[in-house]
């Protein structure tokens, strides 16, 4: 997935969170932790690719065990300044990026490129690109298919980012703007 289309994702559902949970718009300096929070995988893993530290560009920041790390150090230090609000919005929009970069393709049962969830015990493919695992649903071969057509992705991508966008807008510029209450 290309960076609007992490940043849509992860906005879409931290707004979506303190919209049900807490039954307001988002506030400026959580908004900002989904934002960076979003990012982080791609900013750590595709540097350190391309100068050949990591093998991929899904590796050390794209793993569960890297999340589970991150997380659990950026929920303490959040307690610790009593920002929790802005730790569960960085670990939002850190783990929607993991989510996001799974291929469409594991809905219908193939999970080739899902591998960088496991680095560094799996380094690399292990399931072949047309291996099957488990037949889904006739419904969600008749959604999810179109999706797996790479100029479908993009453009899903773009209305994504652009629903987020609307929403940011109509929650106030949240992150742009003072905020009264941060």
């Amino acid at each position: 997935m290309w960076p609007w289309g992490h940043l849509g994702v992860a906005y879409l559902l931290y707004a979506g969170y303190t919209h049900i949970k807490e039954g307001r718009p988002p506030r400026g300096l959580p908004v900002v932790a989904v934002v960076v929070g979003s990012q982080v995988a791609d900013l750590i893993d595709k540097p350190l690719s391309w100068v050949g530290v990591l093998s991929s560009g899904r590796s050390l920041a794209h793993s569960a065990v890297f999340a589970g790390v991150l997380i659990t150090l950026v929920v303490a230090l959040g307690a610790r300044w009593r920002r929790l609000d802005v730790a569960v919005a960085f670990s939002i929009g850190h783990l929607s990026h993991l989510l996001a970069d799974l291929p469409p393709r594991l809905l219908l049962g193939y999970p080739f490129g899902t591998e960088f969830l496991c680095w560094p015990f799996l380094d690399g493919p292990i399931f072949g690109y047309n291996q099957q695992v488990f037949e889904p649903p006739a419904i969600v071969e008749m959604i999810v298919t179109p999706v797996t057509d790479r100029t479908v992705f993009r453009a899903f991508q773009w209305l994504l980012f652009v629903v987020a966008v609307l929403w940011w807008y109509r929650d106030g510029c949240p992150g742009l703007r003072k905020q009264r209450q941060m």
